[in-house]
């Protein structure tokens, strides 16, 4: 296993931004590729022309090496009852914000169209969330040098990881934030310290969740990982595209306000309780992507409004320890001030 892998990127720490979609635009990406670690743009719901566009305005903020991430697709049955039971269970939070009774476009995937494009960029790192690549993507990325990472929250997804060609796997603790990465039977949510003792693959291993200060980078890379991935931490900066509200709740939560919650996405994600959570307990859900799509419309406009209630409020269980700041001094903490490595 090649622990020093992330030196052939020329970057300072053996830290990466997790790619956190529709919290990471260029400036944020490029903003960490400055602070000496691997900034990445979370690709998971944009178009191959607005992917295009993300890519190179990185380009043009930094020369520094970076990645993107991308969602694998997951083509559920769209079942008329079961969407219309979930839409019509969202009916009182589109009524309070004065939002169209009308059902939101849930549209197709992108994948193999991002997937072009990210080779045609030639784009340094390229990572998968929510399953694993088929063998031509692999072979056409491989093909113009990417560096392919996947992502595991299981042991034995590792292995599949490995087997489908990826050059590194994100192992993803119960303790992240954000969407589950789970894709292979049910989620057995491992913490991060299991998942390190417990998997054996010969590529390196990046390690998630609850990474949140220097100590917590150490232990993780004395554990095993190569790297760490950090998000929530991260996700508090003045440079990351979260919503204000969002930021604020992090930085004013305790510890223990986190859960685990299907009501935003139809996928398991991990971010702060609050009055959504709360109420959709035991309502319909559509499956991923399908509750995405429903509740978007919501989401967005309570962010307008100033309504963190109707927000999803994504965050690990170590985010209330965090503080914010630019994404250099985020940095320097999780660095412990080191110039570079030793943390």
């Amino acid at each position: 296993m090649n622990s020093n892998w992330w030196k052939a990127f020329n970057l300072q720490h053996p830290i990466i931004q997790a790619p956190m979609a529709g919290s990471t635009p260029p400036k944020f990406v490029a903003a960490c590729c400055g602070a000496g670690i691997l900034g990445s743009l979370g690709a998971g719901y944009m178009t191959a022309d607005v992917t295009r566009k993300a890519v190179r305005e990185i380009r043009e903020l930094t020369e520094r090496p970076f990645g993107v991430n991308l969602f694998v697709p997951e083509n559920p049955e769209r079942d008329p009852d079961v969407i219309k039971a979930a839409f019509g269970a969202l009916r009182p939070y589109r009524e309070e914000l004065g939002l169209p009774e009308e059902l939101p476009a849930l549209g197709e995937s992108g994948f193999g169209e991002q997937v072009a494009v990210l080779a045609e960029e030639h784009v340094p790192v390229v990572s998968f969330t929510f399953g694993l690549p088929d063998e031509h993507s692999v072979l056409r990325l491989k093909g113009a040098g990417c560096f392919l990472i996947g992502t595991a929250t299981t042991p034995e997804e590792a292995v599949q990881a490995e087997r489908a060609g990826m050059d590194a796997v994100v192992l993803q603790g119960k303790e992240a934030g954000g969407h589950r990465g789970a894709f292979d039977g049910e989620d057995r949510f491992l913490s991060l310290g299991d998942l390190l003792a417990e998997t054996d693959v010969s590529v390196p291993l990046i390690a998630a969740g609850g990474i949140w200060d220097a100590e917590t980078v150490r232990a993780a890379l004395d554990a095993g990982a190569s790297a760490v991935q950090v998000g929530t931490a991260l996700l508090v900066s003045e440079e990351s595209g979260a919503n204000s509200l969002h930021k604020e709740a992090i930085l004013g939560a305790a510890d223990g306000d986190t859960v685990i919650t299907k009501a935003f996405s139809g996928k398991s994600a991990r971010g702060l309780a609050n009055r959504f959570t709360r109420e959709m307990a035991g309502a319909p859900i559509a499956p991923y992507p399908l509750q995405n799509g429903l509740t978007k419309p919501i989401r967005s406009e309570a962010g307008k409004q100033g309504d963190s209630g109707l927000l999803s409020l994504w965050s690990g269980e170590n985010g209330w320890r965090g503080e914010g700041g630019t994404v250099a001094e985020i940095v320097e903490r999780l660095t412990g001030g080191a110039a570079e490595e030793k943390i």
